[in-house]
């Protein structure tokens, strides 16, 4: 089959984690001998962050690492939808693109499309900004893609789309698994941005305060991080390294002994159910992971064997504690993590369903156009 992806960024994983997860569906689907193009602006401001700071360097890195995969930049205002769109068998247009053209498409779709049509929902805007999600206009697509039940739910309780399907995020195993090999360099490791104030409490208790207390040798990766943040870290006694390429991650966490899950306000509060990517990658790669709370609603996990649950910042601490002095603990683990993921959260099981959703759909005979 043929898809097209219309997407912020691909190349770009600057501030952008949904790239992780759409890079390892399109190698996935090209592995299985589909067809895809995938566009993105040329103005993304993933990309212009990147390569204000970095340079051209990550990108041609980019490339080197996957060597599968390109984009098409384009100005998404004039893109010619007859010419991205043909032949087109599934297209899929995630949540990160302007209203108009996400209403376009959708048009394009009306006015004779012969594909398949998904928006992809991988934010907590249908909460934290619902005027915004609302303004989109699917009327003519098939349905949703939610990375969670909740925010499926969402969508069709509120009418914002015709049907929901529930689609997790997932680990891009070609990339992310264990390095047993590597040097070690330290004792935790955490990736992540500092949040926009949607967790700063949260990386004080279960981050700062036991890596201080405990007087781990710690690192901290991300963007976005004010004087202020940079300023508690440093009194923590934790290194601050900067923006990592996303495909470096699991050398990183190969070379530290465990690492910790901090969720952002909204997922804990809203959205239960949704861990966000970085717990997939971080269990693929085979590293021992203590998170702080949050409800797994959907039974993704098994909290506790495939890894543990904070329930405040002393209990953190004593976690950290125990898994970094019980090397039969921090055994288990990796092992039960890693199986977990390999058993149901690759982008290979995501492919499976995407590709099982649109089989539904063909077996139904479904409208291909929808009239307006």
């Amino acid at each position: 089959m043929r898809f097209v992806m219309f997407c912020h960024s691909l190349v770009s994983d600057w501030n952008h984690g949904n790239a992780h997860f759409l890079r390892g569906i399109c190698s996935e689907l090209l592995a299985r001998g589909h067809e895809l193009a995938v566009y993105e602006p040329a103005d993304a401001w993933s990309r212009v962050n990147l390569e204000a700071e970095h340079g051209h360097a990550p990108i041609e890195e980019f490339a080197r690492v996957y060597p599968e995969l390109q984009s098409i930049a384009c100005d998404p205002a004039t893109l010619d939808l007859d010419e991205a769109l043909a032949d087109a068998d599934v297209v899929l247009v995630h949540e990160w693109n302007d209203h108009a053209l996400v209403s376009r498409i959708g048009r394009h779709r009306r006015d004779g499309g012969r594909y398949r049509l998904f928006f992809h929902d991988t934010h907590h805007r249908s909460v934290t900004d619902a005027a915004s999600m609302a303004a989109y206009d699917l009327a003519h697509y098939d349905g949703v893609l939610a990375f969670g039940e909740v925010i499926r739910d969402l969508y069709e309780r509120r009418g914002w789309a015709r049907r929901a399907w529930t689609w997790h995020e997932a680990a891009d195993t070609r990339h992310f698994h264990p390095l047993p090999d590597e040097t070690e360099e330290g004792d935790l490791v955490w990736i992540g941005n500092w949040g926009d104030d949607e967790r700063e409490a949260e990386l004080d208790e279960f981050l700062l305060a036991p890596v201080r207390a405990l007087r781990l040798r710690a690192r901290v990766h991300g963007v976005r991080y004010p004087d202020h943040a940079l300023e508690r870290l440093r009194a923590a006694g934790i290194r601050y390294a900067g923006w990592l390429p996303n495909h470096r991650a699991p050398r990183v966490f190969a070379r530290h002994r465990v690492t910790v899950h901090v969720p952002r306000r909204p997922y804990v509060q809203a959205l239960p159910g949704i861990p966000t990517i970085r717990v997939f990658e971080a269990l693929a790669c085979g590293i021992p992971l203590v998170s702080a709370p949050w409800n797994d609603a959907e039974g993704l996990f098994t909290p506790g064997r495939d890894f543990l649950v904070a329930e405040d910042g002393a209990a953190m601490q004593r976690h950290l504690r125990d898994v970094l002095n019980d090397k039969a603990l921090a055994r288990a683990l990796r092992e039960q993590g890693l199986d977990t993921v390999l058993a149901r959260h690759t982008c290979a099981h995501r492919v499976d369903e995407l590709l099982a959703i649109h089989a539904a759909l063909e077996e139904n005979d479904q409208p291909r156009s929808i009239a307006a």
